[in-house]
């Protein structure tokens, strides 16, 4: 099933359950009002949205015209959002951009980081900017929702407590990180609000797609119209996304409605070195960091610039036969 959260003037909007063609949507409020009210008792209540999501395909629900525009993230809030690492490939990328080793540890124990959460923007919302020197970057990614996880829970088991997945845009403020980095203790200034996929779908939903723990699918990324990532996310993955789920709940329980990260969907080129953009044949990139550190290795210095004022990010994954799954993350920039 597909699920959203509509604007209705509150701080956690209103459940709707959305028609696989993402066309149309019935009120969830008899089942749950909010989102995060069905997580909080999913069990109970995840059959009886399913059941409202039968209804909705086969027509016997009122129901209303679904814009995506309406839509709140899936979660306008959250109790949790942490991004992690499961694509090593961009952590490579980005490490060298800023002349730093990728530890031996990486490769064998993720990274993750604690976002901010109190508040994401709508999918279609614009991106605030208070400075453009702050090097403001769109990163691309898939994320999931979970229920209560049990602190030790295993890989294994965090595959069952993922219930519904979706497509973020982690914004991201370049200029800024490396003197948060350098003063020890993490990610801040430099991680504002982050906007998640108009739709949020159970793993089912995606069928074959959703297999190993991860989504088999090429992640869109255009930049003011033009193509600039088609990166596999189901690829080139260190760690998917049940093993970064166990990581987070190691020395603590997950609340349900946390929402897990799996930071940058990037790929290696064919030689295993770093792709290539889309106008030369490859899969591009999911930000414009990978491409800046990519231009500086070949070129000595980065060229393509960073978002400015009225540029346009759209982020989307489609099926083989060219549906949307999540419907789009489309943003501008705008000043703050």
């Amino acid at each position: 099933m597909k699920l959203a959260t509509l604007k209705n003037g509150a701080r956690d909007g209103r459940l709707v359950v959305v028609s696989r063609d993402l066309t149309r949507y019935t009120d969830a409020a008899r089942i749950a009002t909010t989102l995060q009210a069905a997580l909080d008792n999913w069990d109970t209540c995840a059959p009886k949205l399913e059941s409202l999501a039968q209804e909705v395909e086969i027509g016997s629900v009122p129901t209303a015209r679904f814009h995506e525009h309406d839509c709140e993230s899936p979660l306008p809030r959250a109790y949790q959002w942490a991004d992690g690492s499961a694509y090593i490939n961009h952590v490579e990328l980005v490490r060298a951009a800023r002349g730093a080793e990728v530890p031996e540890s990486f490769y064998s124990d993720p990274l993750m980081y604690q976002g901010m959460s109190d508040g994401f923007l709508g999918p279609r919302d614009p991106i605030p900017l208070g400075d453009p020197a702050w090097g403001c970057d769109m990163e691309g990614e898939i994320a999931v929702i979970t229920d209560d996880v049990p602190m030790g829970t295993s890989p294994e088991d965090a595959a069952g407590h993922i219930k519904l997945v979706m497509i973020c845009n982690d914004v991201s403020l370049r200029g800024l990180i490396p003197g948060e980095l350098a003063k020890g203790f993490g990610f801040f200034q430099s991680k504002p609000a982050s906007a998640f996929s108009p739709v949020a779908v159970t793993p089912d939903e995606l069928q074959n797609h959703w297999r190993d723990g991860a989504v088999h699918l090429p992640l869109r990324v255009d930049l003011n119209g033009e193509p600039f990532g088609r990166a596999l996310a189901g690829e080139d993955l260190t760690f998917n996304l049940p093993t970064l789920v166990a990581h987070a709940a190691k020395t603590r329980a997950l609340s349900a409605g946390s929402i897990i990260g799996s930071g940058t969907v990037s790929n290696k080129g064919e030689d295993g070195g770093p792709g290539k953009t889309i106008a030369q044949g490859g899969r591009g990139y999911s930000c414009i960091a990978e491409i800046r550190m990519i231009q500086q290795l070949l070129n000595g210095a980065p060229e393509t610039p960073f978002l400015k004022r009225g540029d346009t990010v759209r982020i989307e994954m489609m099926d083989e036969a060219g549906h949307s799954v999540f419907g789009a993350i489309e943003q501008t920039v705008e000043e703050a």
